[in-house]
């Protein structure tokens, strides 16, 4: 006898995923500039801690400022989407 659950062909899947929207970010389009944005940011800071080592200060400022806003603006791109979607299935 097996012990596995019989398929289910409801999505999303509540038996077994821990979190209420698991993949929320990738599956909503929404949410791809916030997440474009923050790799955008993560690419930068390697480009600011590059800039840093090798001694060009003033392109590590500038790329520092701009990993800040990429990060930041991302991540608010990100977490008001996600509570758009909580607002709309209230």
């Amino acid at each position: 006898m097996s012990t596995q659950e019989p398929p289910n062909d409801h999505f999303p899947d509540d038996a077994r995923t821990a979190r209420p929207h698991a993949g929320e970010s990738i599956e909503d389009t929404r949410n791809w500039p916030g997440l474009i944005l923050v790799a955008l940011g993560i690419v930068l800071l390697g480009v600011t801690l590059t800039g840093a080592g090798y001694g060009f200060e003033g392109w590590a400022f500038i790329t520092g400022a701009l990993t800040a806003v990429c990060l930041i603006g991302g991540a608010l791109l990100v977490y008001g989407e996600h509570r758009r979607v909580k607002a709309r299935e209230r």
